[in-house]
């Protein structure tokens, strides 16, 4: 196993150090929806409008303010309102979000980018505003209030405005703004997009009920004795006892620290992450597929992500993920992939509380550093069960949180190898929390799925482990051996 400290895009507070292991033994942002339940159309009487002034016309960020207003005569949930604002992306750039100020409160709204489908002179990407549950709803006539927004190049490179849809330099003072687009419930409701780009409801999902055509799969529901149970190394699975990175330097990895038990009538994966604030007091976990074997088609699991520890001071930094890898065979190599759901329930990276990013890797160097990635990230706490699905086929990756789509990454980070799959809990440092009381964090696991060379919808997904568990198979593994 090669261990690598690698930056990751820098954030607003700077740049933001990564750790991830680049695995030897087992081997760099657009918007939809596909859900398990469709979100509701917008009903009759839900209608929004979307006022916009810009706060700077340099070129150092961009600043995008917004009011959303209720024009409609009912109430409307602003977690089912989503506003884009569209613009060109300087040649080669990832961005940064950043909510500066909001009525609503910044901890309420989340933002992420997409990649148009069809880009225009104009356009090519957007930022995705959204609300969480906290933030409410709109009673009619009732706006939002202030919404101060700002994203930036990662890497604060200049940036150039003038070629932006949704761009209004005269816009000094709020006002309706059609250059935005608003949906409720997935239904456009106001604005214009870039042509060819018009925002559509949530198509309907695949019933639930109909498996998706068979072929090679790995499904396991994770039905085991203990670490020490020999069917899992005879299904494939590794559980990590060497010495390396990511994490803190000096740390453990604990194969006894993965555990198994009963939920209701499903089995669960658990993995224990544990510290007392010192590397030799702290117990990290990972388990990993041996075979590297797994390339284009669905990946799919059920994670369980916590925000606070069993017992103890909270405020450890720490990942968990659920992430595909291969190794890096040298400094910038073409052929590397990696694609990660990482979860900071307390932050890290430079990024001040929780946070869920998706992760495409192309390849990087470690030293000087240097990266070639493509990321989505909404700042919001994920504490709880959730549904988590990736798919790559020969033009795209999507990621999925829920039956919601999170992230749309570029055909430039497919990968050109196979694949193992992993799941890991790992502390990124111990500056987070550094008190000397025990504390453990737990990343449950309910079951994992990859169906090689086909993409499913969420609701596929969730109907394939269901016929797996009606069936009673609680492990298949018929993807073959890569020669």
């Amino acid at each position: 196993m090669s261990t690598t400290t690698r930056p990751a895009n820098a954030g607003t507070t700077g740049a933001r150090l990564r750790i991830r292991a680049a695995l030897a033994v087992a081997a760099v942002t657009g918007l939809g929806a596909t859900a398990l339940t469709a979100l509701p159309a917008a009903a009759a009487g839900e209608a929004v409008t979307v006022q916009y002034r810009q706060s700077a016309t340099g070129s150092d960020q961009v600043e995008p303010w917004f009011k959303v207003v209720n024009t409609g005569s009912s109430s409307v949930p602003l977690s089912q309102v989503k506003v884009r604002y569209y613009f060109k992306a300087d040649a080669g750039a990832s961005y940064s979000y950043a909510c500066s100020w909001a009525v609503k409160g910044c901890a309420n709204l989340t933002g992420t980018f997409g990649t148009l489908a069809h880009p225009t002179a104009t356009a090519d990407r957007y930022l995705e505003v959204g609300f969480t549950a906290g933030a409410g709803s709109l009673a009619p006539g009732a706006d939002t209030g202030d919404m101060q927004l700002r994203f930036h190049r990662s890497n604060w490179q200049p940036l150039n405005q003038n070629d932006d849809y949704s761009f209004g330099p005269a816009q000094t003072a709020y006002a309706n703004w059609s250059k935005v687009t608003a949906t409720v419930g997935g239904v456009q409701v106001w604005g214009t997009a870039p042509a060819g780009n018009e925002p559509t409801p949530n198509p309907t999902p695949t019933d639930p009920t109909t498996p998706p055509p068979s072929g090679a799969a790995l499904f396991d529901d994770f039905d085991y004795t203990g670490h020490t149970d020999p069917a899992i190394a005879a299904h494939g699975w590794s559980v990590r006892s060497n010495s390396g990175g990511p994490g803190v330097p000096g740390a453990t990895w604990a194969p006894e620290n993965v555990t198994f038990s009963k939920e209701g009538t499903n089995s669960i994966m658990n993995l224990r992450t544990s510290t007392a604030g010192t590397a030799e007091s702290t117990r990290q976990t990972e388990v990993l597929t041996r075979a590297t074997k797994f390339k284009n088609g669905t990946y799919a699991a059920r994670v369980r992500f916590s925000d606070a520890p069993l017992s103890g001071p909270d405020g450890d930094r720490l990942v968990q993920t659920f992430f595909t890898i291969n190794d890096l065979k040298a400094p910038m190599a073409d052929d590397y992939a990696e694609y990660d759901f990482e979860y900071l329930p307390n932050g890290g990276w430079g990024e001040p509380a929780n946070i869920l990013y998706t992760t495409s890797w192309e390849t990087y160097r470690p030293d000087p550093w240097e990266a070639v990635n493509q990321h989505s990230e909404v700042r919001a706490s994920y504490a709880g069960w959730h549904d988590l699905v990736l798919t790559i086929d020969d033009s795209t990756i999507v990621y999925y949180v829920d039956g919601q789509e999170f992230g749309r990454h570029d055909a430039r980070y497919l990968p050109e190898r196979p694949m193992s799959i992993n799941f890991n809990q790992w502390l990124i440092d111990l500056a987070g929390q550094s008190s000397t009381t025990a504390r453990a964090y737990d990343q449950k696991v309910d079951y994992v799925l990859h169906v090689k060379d086909q993409v499913l919808t969420p609701a596929q997904v969730a109907a394939k482990v269901a016929s797996y568990r009606t069936a009673g198979t609680a492990f298949e593994d018929s993807v073959p051996a890569v020669p």
